[in-house]
C-alpha cells in the first residue's frame, strides 16, 4: 500500500507537503508538521548520541501527550523498538516490563496528578540494568540519577545529518518498530512485536475504510494500548490530520473538547462512550462537525447504540487484537442498526479470516469457530517468547486469536466468546491468571480465583473468590492490590470462601465458578461485597 518505510515517514510527509497544517494539540498547545517532524529529529539525534542502535530498546512512561509521538517516532526511525508504560501501573508491573523489554533509555514524566515517579524511576533505574539513561520529559522535576530533557536533546547536537540519515537508511520495512504488552493465559505479560510495514499499511487501510476528512481525533487513551497508538494518533497523522491529546479523562472535558476542536472522528469504547452520553447537558453539545462515530473494544448495549443513532454521522466498529496490529474485522461506516448492532462487519482489508472449529475443519455459515487471521499486519511474533509465538502463529502465517465467532448468512461476522478466560473490561483486556498471581502473593490470601461478570457500564468486571487466613478482611485485600495492580485490573467484586469449587483433578472449577458469580450479582448489580 504505502510507499513510506518507517513509521516515521508519515510525519515527515505531511511536514514537506503542508508544513503548517496542524498535528497536535495538548492544553491549547499547538504544534505544526513542521514542529512535530523537528522534534522527531532532534530526538532522534539524542538517542543516537545516547548509544541507541537498531533493535534497541527505548521505553516511555507518559500520559497521553506529544512527548510519546515523538519518543515513538524518533525512537522508530533509527530502528529502535518503542514500548509504552502506562502512568496507571505500579512499580512491580512496571518492572516486570522493562526487565523483559531490557530497554537501554527510559523517558518519563515524574509526576502526573498528585502520583510522583520519582522513587520508582529510582528503583527501575537500580533494578534494570540494560537501562543506561533515564530522561525526565518536559519541565518535570528532575530524580536522582535522571537528566533532563533540555540536557539530553542537547548532547544529540554533535549527530550531524549524515550519521542521522545512515541510521534511518539501515531500517527495514520489516524491522520491528514496537512492542505492545498484552497478557497471556499464564498471567505474564507478552511482548506483541509490531512492524513498520503493518503499521503503515494499517493506517492506510483503516483511513479508506473510514474516510473523514479532515481527520481530527480526541486521543485520551493510555500509550500503551493499542488504541491510543495505532486506531487514533498514526492513523490520524498518516491522513495529515491532528490529534488532540487529553492527559486525564473527564467525560465533559472530553465532550468540550470534542466540540471546540471540530473531531470529525469519535471514538472510545462503550462505556467511556456511556458516561459522555449520560451528561446531563449532552443533548447541548453541537456534534455537527462529526463525520464519524467508532466503538472498539466491546459489544455496543443497544440503548446506546439508539442514543449515538440520534446524533446523525455513520458509525462503525471493528474486532481486533495488539498481535494483528489491531483489526481484524470491521464495518464499513453505517447506519443500519442490525448490522451495528449484530456483527463486527466483514473481514479488514488486507486480512484472511478463517473460523476453525475444534476439529480443526473451517466452521460453516452459521457454526462457531475459533477466529485464525492472516495479513501483513500481524505481529512478528512475541517478544523474547519463541514457544508462544509458536502457539500463536502457524508456520503459514496464521493468528490463532482464541476467541470464537460465527459467520452470518450475510457474509458479516458475529463474536461469540473466547477460549481463553480473557475478559474485557471498559476496553481494556484483563486475564485472571495474572491478577489471581497479584493476589496470592498477599501472605494472608492461600487461593485466589477470578471470573468475569456482564456489567452494563464496563461490559465485563472481574468477581475474585478468596481463600484466606482467619481475621484478613476484603478491604485489605483490596487494598493490597491496588498496590499490585493497575485500577482496571483490579476486581470489582471480592468474595471471602471457606472453599471453592473443584475439578476432579483439583483445580479450580472456573465454569461453576462463573456461574456462582451470575447468580449472585448480575440478579442484583447493588448488592454490596460480603463474605460467604
Amino acid at each position: 500500500m504505502s510507499s513510506r518505510v518507517r513509521i516515521c515517514d508519515i510525519v515527515r510527509d505531511v511536514a514537506e507537503r503542508t508544513p503548517d497544517a496542524e498535528a497536535t494539540v495538548v492544553d491549547g498547545e499547538r504544534w505544526s508538521y513542521r514542529e512535530l517532524n523537528r522534534r522527531v529529529d532532534q530526538a532522534a539525534r539524542a538517542l543516537i548520541a545516547a548509544g541507541v542502535e537498531r533493535g534497541d530498546r527505548v521505553a516511555c512512561l507518559c500520559t497521553p501527550h506529544p512527548d510519546f509521538l515523538v519518543s515513538l517516532m524518533a525512537a522508530a526511525s533509527i530502528g529502535a523498538i518503542w514500548l509504552g508504560l502506562n502512568p496507571r501501573y505500579r512499580l512491580s508491573e512496571m518492572a516486570y516490563v522493562l526487565g523483559d523489554a531490557k530497554p537501554k533509555v527510559l523517558l518519563a514524566r515524574t509526576a502526573v496528578d498528585d502520583r510522583s515517579y520519582a522513587e520508582d524511576l529510582v528503583a527501575l533505574a537500580a533494578g534494570c540494568a540494560s537501562l543506561k539513561m533515564v530522561v525526565i520529559l518536559g519541565e518535570d522535576p528532575i530524580c536522582a540519577g535522571a537528566a533532563s530533557y533540555a540536557a539530553f536533546t542537547a548532547a544529540g547536537a554533535v549527530v550531524d545529518d549524515d550519521l542521522l540519515r545512515r541510521f534511518r537508511d539501515e531500517v527495514d520495512e520489516r524491522d520491528p518498530c514496537m512492542i505492545v504488552y498484552t497478557s497471556g493465559s499464564t498471567g505474564k505479560p507478552k511482548g506483541a512485536l509490531l512492524h513498520h510495514r503493518g503499521v503503515l499499511d494499517f493506517c492506510d487501510a483503516q483511513n479508506a475504510l473510514w474516510p473523514t476528512s479532515p481527520l481530527r481525533v480526541l486521543n485520551y487513551f493510555p500509550i500503551n494500548h493499542i488504541g491510543s497508538v495505532i486506531d487514533a494518533s498514526c492513523p490520524a497523522l498518516a491522513a495529515g490530520g491532528a490529534v488532540i491529546f487529553m492527559e486525564k479523562f473527564d467525560p465533559a472535558e472530553a465532550m468540550r473538547l470534542t466540540v471546540e476542536e471540530g473531531c470529525t472522528w469519535w471514538g472510545s469504547v462503550p462505556s467511556v462512550l456511556q458516561m459522555q452520553v449520560a451528561l446531563p447537558n449532552f443533548d447541548d453539545y453541537d456534534m455537527s462537525a462529526l463525520q464519524l462515530i467508532v466503538w472498539e473494544g466491546a459489544a455496543i448495549p443497544g440503548d446506546l447504540l439508539d442514543r449515538l443513532l440520534r446524533i446523525g454521522p455513520p458509525m462503525a466498529t471493528n474486532y481486533g487484537m495488539s498481535e494483528a496490529t489491531s483489526a481484524i474485522m470491521a464495518t464499513a461506516p453505517t447506519r443500519d442498526r442490525e448490522v451495528l448492532a449484530g456483527s463486527v462487519g466483514n473481514a479488514f482489508p488486507g486480512v484472511e479470516v478463517r473460523l476453525v472449529k475444534a476439529d480443526g475443519a473451517d466452521a460453516e455459515t452459521g457454526e462457531e469457530g475459533e477466529v485464525w487471521a492472516r495479513s501483513g499486519y500481524n505481529m512478528l511474533g512475541y517478544w523474547r517468547r519463541p514457544e508462544a509465538s509458536a502457539e500463536t502463529l502457524t508456520a503459514d502465517g496464521w493468528l490463532r486469536t482464541g476467541d470464537t465467532a460465527v459467520r452470518r448468512s450475510d457474509g458479516r461476522y458475529r463474536i461469540v466468546g473466547r477460549i481463553k478466560e480473557m475478559y474485557k473490561s471498559g476496553g481494556y483486556n484483563v486475564y485472571p491468571r495474572e491478577v489471581e498471581d497479584a493476589l496470592e502473593s498477599h501472605p494472608a490470601v492461600t487461593l485466589a480465583a477470578v471470573v468475569s461478570i456482564a456489567d452494563p457500564l464496563w461490559a465485563e468486571v472481574g468477581v475474585a473468590y478468596l481463600i484466606v487466613e482467619p481475621g484478613t478482611t476484603i478491604e485489605a485485600v483490596e487494598a493490597y492490590a491496588r498496590t499490585r495492580l493497575a485500577n482496571y485490573k483490579i476486581p470489582k467484586r471480592f468474595v471471602l470462601r471457606n472453599e471453592l469449587p473443584l475439578l476432579p483433578i483439583g483445580k479450580v472449577d472456573k465454569i461453576a465458578l462463573k456461574a456462582l458469580a451470575r447468580e449472585a450479582f448480575e440478579a442484583d448489580p447493588t448488592q454490596e461485597l460480603t463474605n460467604s
